[in-house]
């Protein structure tokens, strides 16, 4: 049998048609694990599609649940040396979440997150439900915080004795040494949670409540606060 002659061009044009085979649906799976996300915490029930068009089931960062997201590489910032997968969930509902997810070169982070988080009881006995982020950004390099910056609301998930947070306690993103920094007060100012977070996963909290009032100061040292001067405080540290 003769076999087939192809010239040089026929067998570039060949290996350049494979090759953008494989850029076309390499599956989004293999792309999350090159990327080094689950080293990160970043963990899935099921993971569909190419790297441009595809679905991650039940995705949870560390135990925060972040739900069903359609997730796509962006290919500009490929040219930058790191990969951004843009993620959304439910567009045009109440619980949307827009941002994306970002590695390379020794760092990793959040990217213009905007949304609501449900945090259950993740940071419990502290009563914070759930947190709403307007474009917020957090990048860790070489397990530092490096940037961060965006808009936090903490919800609060029922009551807490004699105070009343319905509005929730409010800050902006920073970098405070190797940790992120939320510094979230409430409308009074009366009510502080200063809540850090390492690239480990490690995180402290301390809420921290001016008050003179004896009645209340009792209220919440049955629930955990103690008194530190004129406030009442109550300490949690853990890992995502």
């Amino acid at each position: 049998m003769m076999g087939l002659s192809l010239s040089r061009r026929a067998r570039w044009l060949l290996i350049g048609l494979f090759i953008l085979g494989l850029l076309i649906f390499f599956p989004l799976r293999i792309a999350l694990g090159l990327a080094g996300f689950e080293r990160m915490g970043v963990t899935a029930r099921d993971v569909r599609g190419t790297i441009w068009s595809g679905r991650v089931d039940q995705l949870m960062l560390g135990k925060v649940p972040m739900g069903s997201v359609r997730v796509a590489l962006s290919p500009i910032q490929l040219l930058a040396g790191r990969a951004r997968f843009d993620m959304g969930r439910k567009a045009g509902l109440a619980d949307d979440v827009s941002g994306a997810m970002t590695a390379g070169f020794g760092r990793f982070g959040i990217d213009d997150v905007t949304g609501a988080i449900p945090l259950g009881r993740t940071l419990a006995p502290l009563p914070i439900g759930g947190m709403v982020m307007n474009d917020v950004s957090v990048h860790f390099a070489a397990g530092r915080c490096g940037h961060a910056e965006g808009r936090v609301l903490a919800q609060v998930a029922g009551r807490i004795a004699g105070l009343n947070l319905t509005q929730g306690l409010s800050g902006t993103a920073t970098c405070d040494g190797d940790a992120l920094l939320l510094p979230l007060v409430s409308q009074s100012g009366m009510e502080k949670i200063n809540l850090r977070l390492w690239a480990s996963g490690r995180y402290t909290t301390e809420m921290r409540v001016e008050t003179a009032d004896t009645t209340l100061a009792q209220a919440l040292g049955a629930v955990g606060f103690a008194s530190v001067g004129n406030a009442q405080v109550l300490k949690v540290e853990g890992t995502l």
